[in-house]
């Protein structure tokens, strides 16, 4: 019984890690739309990670690394991929233009900030409590923000056919890279003091799971993604450890 409860979160894991593949795959044969959902998936996977080894009492040092080697395939280098793709099938950038360095320059720092970012967790060194990550995590940057966006901007392309992407997607990588790597604090989502917090959380993990598992309203996932972390980097900033 002992194993089958270890191997439970874990076998989460493996499965988001062979998405997080499959997405890339799937983004280098053309298929931009289902290689976005499939991390929207592995987003909903870490969830059911996370959750079934607190509720199993399943933690392992085995465990941590494992998922953290999955985050970086399913939210670094597959998001990293898509967005690439995105700007060369929806933003219009040429291959071998300046536009086209400057891209896969911008996708490389991202993808290189996440491992950074993974590694520094795994240290658990000057962590600012127990309610708390220090910097935005990769899950929420390339799990929750940059699939959602490719999907937003796919499903509206008359929008972003007019949008000089390929300037808005490199600064986008950028800035997301820095806040990973940075000393910000930025919430969990663990129970809180506040009941309305609470609610919300729940509403909203909620939301995200009819949206990921039924394949609609990106724009929600996007809109929800970037309140998230505007919002989480104001109460880092502003509101004391629980």
């Amino acid at each position: 019984m002992g194993r089958l409860r270890y191997s439970i979160p874990n076998s989460f894991t493996a499965l988001s890690l062979l998405l997080g593949l499959g997405s890339i795959v799937t983004t280098q044969v053309g298929d931009l739309e289902f290689a976005a959902w499939l991390i929207v998936w592995c987003g909903l996977l870490d969830t059911m990670d996370g959750l079934a080894a607190r509720l199993l009492k399943a933690t392992s040092d085995f465990g941590a690394e494992f998922d953290s080697m999955a985050d970086l395939v399913s939210f670094g280098v597959a998001p990293g991929v898509l967005v690439f793709n995105a700007g060369l099938q929806i933003g219009g950038v040429e291959v071998e233009s300046g536009q086209f360095w400057v891209l896969l320059l911008a996708c490389g720092i991202f993808v290189l900030a996440g491992a950074m970012r993974l590694a520094r967790f795994n240290l658990g060194t000057s962590q600012p409590g127990k309610g708390w990550f220090t910097g935005v995590p990769i899950t929420a940057a390339g799990g929750g923000l940059l699939s959602s966006m490719v999907l937003v901007l796919l499903y509206h392309q008359d929008t972003s056919s007019v949008l000089p992407l390929h300037l808005y997607l490199p600064i986008i990588m950028f800035i997301l890279a820095i806040l990973m790597v940075s000393r910000l604090r930025f919430p969990k989502a663990v129970v809180r003091k506040s009941m309305l917090i609470n609610i919300f959380q729940i509403v909203n993990i909620a939301g995200i799971f009819v949206c990921g598992v039924l394949r609609i309203f990106p724009e929600y996932l996007f809109s929800i993604g970037v309140f998230l972390l505007i919002a989480g980097i104001i109460a880092g900033r502003i509101a004391r450890d629980e």
